[in-house]
């Protein structure tokens, strides 16, 4: 099944798919869900699509007026593809592209912080806990409010104990299931210093 561009810039774009079967790509409807939820607040903001794949879910970030966004994949191909889907859909500018391991790159010292966080791990493994622990540890990979949605199958889902993130929505979507988390604000320093 194709995949393409839903909204934005480069609506209707198709998109080249990671050859293989090392990939899943998102369905249509929960990428538009999902933006849905997300609403106008991706304008101009920081996203991170981890274990990105084919690059869809962070290219339609883009098409949809995000600022900047890093994909990160471990496997060749599929930075190959993401690659070649940015330059189907003339986003390259406002994207840079890693190929690391998503794991080590959660480990960085002082990140950049996103506002958002997209984390779709390969099915099954616990990978999405572990990549989820790793935030909630290492927050400062995302803004205060900042949000990471995790894409699972609803079968994966188990409860995780975190200091930081608090879980505010979930959706599930066929075999797709769309879990959200936030970093809340630093509610005590608002006023500054006392």
């Amino acid at each position: 099944m194709p995949i393409r561009v839903i909204a934005g810039s480069a609506k209707g774009r198709k998109l080249k798919m990671v050859p293989g079967e090392s990939t899943r790509p998102v369905m249509d409807r929960v990428k538009e869900a999902l933006f849905n939820i997300l609403g106008v607040g991706i304008r101009g903001s920081s996203f991170l699509d981890l274990f990105a794949g084919t690059g869809s879910v962070g290219i339609e970030a883009l098409s949809r007026g995000a600022g900047h966004v890093v994909f990160v994949d471990n496997d060749r191909l599929a930075i190959r593809t993401i690659h070649e889907n940015l330059a189907i859909t003339r986003l390259a500018e406002r994207a840079e592209v890693l190929r690391t391991n998503a794991f080590s790159y959660l480990q960085r010292p002082g990140p950049q912080p996103f506002e958002y966080i997209y984390v779709a791990p390969p099915q099954y493994k616990g990978w999405w806990k572990d990549a989820l622990v790793a935030i909630d540890q290492n927050p400062a990979h995302l803004h205060p409010d900042g949000i990471v949605v995790l894409q699972i199958d609803p079968a994966e889902r188990e409860e995780v104990a975190l200091d930081v993130l608090e879980p505010f929505d979930e959706r599930v979507y066929g075999k797709t299931l769309l879990w959200f988390f936030e970093r809340p604000g630093d509610v005590d320093n608002a006023g500054g210093d006392p």
